[in-house]
């Protein structure tokens, strides 16, 4: 492990390039121009976890951290704040937000934990001079909706708005299903779209139950279906053909080899 001097280096490194003789598109660059970089970067990241690989994650978590002093250093030169107070407004947070282990307060299991969070977090809204904070206040609108959705009924839940099972989230899902059907037979296009927005919405709401992350499960069956396409594609290039010169029943017949083949190298 390098010395503490590395993250000085970067800091350093990021100010000169923002600096007078320093990169030109760096210098251009805003707060709002950087937000598809801390998207992508993140993204990136994501991707690194999901393949389990190290070294690749070491890398995507300095871009990921590069972003984070690129906007730093920005509002550093407009006098708004710098990285200093980035690290001690988090240092801060987490101290305040951990009374069971910086303080004498007790908290028995994860889940206290995150209810404790919820209630220290709407205190401090007060103390800001907030009336009656909402429970869901400080959920990002631009997250993935899957992921939002999935924050918000477990913030509700954490309220007690919440079914007493599984089984009520797996009627609702049936329930949805069928306005969806109902809509596309006798509706228009918004009442297709709104109905089929409640199925993945009750959809979302189940996989609390079964402690699925709605986010990740779908990235994997994308992946999966990407995987086993593209084993399609290479099986009918194989054969000197083309997929779309291939009748659906020949290209399931192709899709159910290439499920057994990949089931069989598992």
């Amino acid at each position: 492990m390098k010395s503490d001097s590395t993250f000085a280096e970067l800091v350093a490194i990021m100010a000169r390039l923002r600096g007078a003789d320093g990169c030109p598109w760096d210098r251009q660059q805003t707060h709002a121009t950087l937000k598809p970089y801390l998207l992508e970067e993140t993204y990136e990241a994501l991707e690194a976890i999901d393949a389990e690989d190290d070294a690749e994650l070491c890398k995507e978590l300095g871009d990921v951290l590069l972003q984070v002093v690129f906007h730093a250093q920005i509002a550093a030169e407009e006098g708004r704040f710098d990285i200093e107070a980035v690290g001690q407004a988090i240092v801060d947070k987490l101290i305040r937000r951990h009374p069971h282990v910086f303080d004498d307060a007790r908290a028995d299991g994860a889940d206290e934990v995150l209810r404790r969070w919820e209630q220290i977090k709407k205190q401090e809204r007060q103390e800001q001079g907030e009336a009656a904070p909402s429970s869901l206040e400080g959920i990002p609108k631009h997250l993935p909706a899957l992921m939002r959705a999935h924050q918000i009924q477990a913030r509700v839940a954490r309220q007690g708005f919440d079914w007493d099972g599984i089984d009520g989230a797996l009627d609702k899902i049936e329930e949805e299903f069928a306005e969806v059907r109902k809509a596309w037979e006798t509706g228009g296009a918004a009442a297709v779209e709104e109905e089929f927005g409640d199925l993945l919405f009750s959809l979302v709401n189940a996989s609390r139950f079964l402690n699925v992350e709605p986010e990740q499960a779908l990235r994997r069956a994308v992946a999966k279906f990407e995987r086993r396409f593209r084993a399609l594609e290479e099986a009918v290039h194989a054969r000197s053909e083309e997929v779309s010169a291939l009748s659906l029943a020949a290209l399931d017949e192709i899709w159910d080899e290439v499920k057994a083949r990949e089931k069989a190298e598992e």
